[in-house]
């Protein structure tokens, strides 16, 4: 997510850090870099003119440039201003009766039927369930989507077919939406083309007669500067009360992120990270600032790993680590559990200080490493599994038989295993190197 934007800002402090106590001439010579790099990423040059106007203003205060820690001031700067302009408040609906309805706009193509299930899933995590509109009668084959998606994900999709009129087949879902006492009415819109007058005029009426709490405008982040005027036309043709940027995990210059908050004054809800139907996350203008300037994102990754991780599992699996006998099955079933939380890369750019590195992997590289892993260890008999100490040379040679691997690959995941084995028993004995015994102690009684 935005790796380019990142990698540059990164390095501008990097070398500011080299600097030690900064001048007034060498903080404006970092800007200009800053200003290059934004506006390389396609954001709107009116944000980066008030953007940097605000951050020089407070840079080249007296006490941060005589501050032995001035760089570490600056990025601090440089943080609160984008969390500014990128809204400050997280991304969160309006439920302000039941059935609440939102409607859902955008362009064709812009990802507004899948998100209509992706978030329904996710207000469906989090105990409130939804009825879902098909409303998108022209788009060929938009009904039967959104219902093969529905029923993927136990959701009820509301449709008439694609002979109805939309607001109709919307009126009599809200009726259903009573019925089975929904707390969500999401419906899926027509998409709409740049110059069709005649959508914008429909999803007007649609707003006026069903009288949404929200009306969200899906965004495809890979369309940089044109998202930013989509939006300010939506907004001032129907009036939109959030947005949700899709396609940021793209090879999106990402702009549209920091403008287009700014631009319209309509605060993104939500960002669309990924594929997969739980790869909507909520909008927190704080944890995005923090990844675009390298910091990483533990909060969200803590969130990600809570809704992966079995609990139960999990509680066995911390006893076996401090009782120091972890088998190559405890091993399989952790390595499944973290397969849900996503691509190695995605998950990596949320370490702080790590986010340099995501972009030189490769998009499954985590995925196809995993699943390597795991045909090593569904090729040994169970006995091996319990006691990898009996894998001899012969056995080794039949297990990479059986998973498509090398005997090196058998090998390395061996010999990774046993040192793995050897810092549980050294955290039993009370032996582990005193840099690693907060995080194994963290693991074991953060629940």
């Amino acid at each position: 997510m935005l790796e380019v934007l990142t990698q540059k800002l990164t390095g501008i402090f990097r070398s500011l850090g080299k600097k030690g106590k900064l001048t007034e001439k060498e903080v404006d010579v970092a800007l200009r870099e800053i200003r290059l790099a934004l506006l390389e990423a396609d954001v709107n040059f009116k944000v980066v003119r008030e953007f940097l106007s605000t951050v020089r203003e407070r840079a080249v205060e007296t006490e941060v440039l005589q501050s032995l820690t001035s760089v570490q001031q600056i990025v601090k700067i440089v943080n609160e201003e984008m969390v500014g302009i990128l809204g400050r408040e997280p991304g969160q609906l309006n439920l302000s009766h039941r059935p609440s309805v939102i409607l859902l706009v955008g362009l064709q193509g812009s990802g507004k039927t899948t998100t209509v299930v992706k978030l329904a899933s996710h207000l469906k995590r989090r105990g409130q369930n939804s009825l879902l509109v098909a409303a998108d009668t022209k788009r060929p084959a938009a009904v039967e989507q959104l219902k093969l998606l529905g029923e993927q994900q136990n959701i009820q999709v509301y449709s008439e077919g694609t002979s109805a009129i939309p607001v109709t087949i919307c009126r009599h879902a809200l009726g259903k939406a009573k019925q089975m006492m929904a707390d969500w009415l999401i419906v899926d819109t027509q998409g709409r083309l740049q110059t069709d007058e005649h959508v914008m005029a429909e999803l007007s009426d649609m707003k006026g007669k069903l009288e949404p709490t929200e009306v969200l405008l899906t965004v495809d982040a890979m369309t940089g500067q044109d998202a930013v005027k989509i939006a300010q036309e939506f907004h001032q043709r129907i009036g939109l009360t959030g947005l949700i940027l899709t396609k940021m995990d793209g090879d999106a210059r990402g702009g549209a992120a920091l403008s287009i908050r700014y631009v319209t004054g309509v605060p993104i809800k939500f960002m669309g990270v990924g594929e997969k139907v739980e790869d909507l996350e909520l909008f927190y203008p704080d944890r995005l600032a923090s990844r675009i300037l390298g910091m990483g994102d533990m909060l969200t990754l803590i969130e990600k790993a809570d809704r992966a991780m079995d609990q139960q599992q999990l509680k066995q699996w911390q006893k076996k680590m401090s009782t120091a006998s972890l088998d190559v099955e405890d091993t399989l079933a952790q390595l499944r559990q973290v397969r849900k939380m996503g691509s190695l890369s995605r998950l990596v750019e949320m370490l702080p200080g790590f986010s340099q590195f995501a972009s030189r992997l490769p998009g499954d590289a985590g995925e196809s490493q995993l699943r390597k892993v795991e045909a090593i260890i569904l090729s040994m008999t169970p006995e091996e599994r319990r006691n990898p100490a009996v894998i001899n040379g012969s056995r080794r040679h039949r297990i990479a038989a059986g998973s498509g691997t090398t005997t090196k690959d058998v090998n390395q995941f061996l010999n990774q295993f046993y040192q793995i084995q050897k810092l549980t028993k050294m955290m039993k004995r009370g032996r582990l190197p005193k840099g690693m015994q907060g995080i194994f102690f963290h693991q074991g009684h953060s629940r």
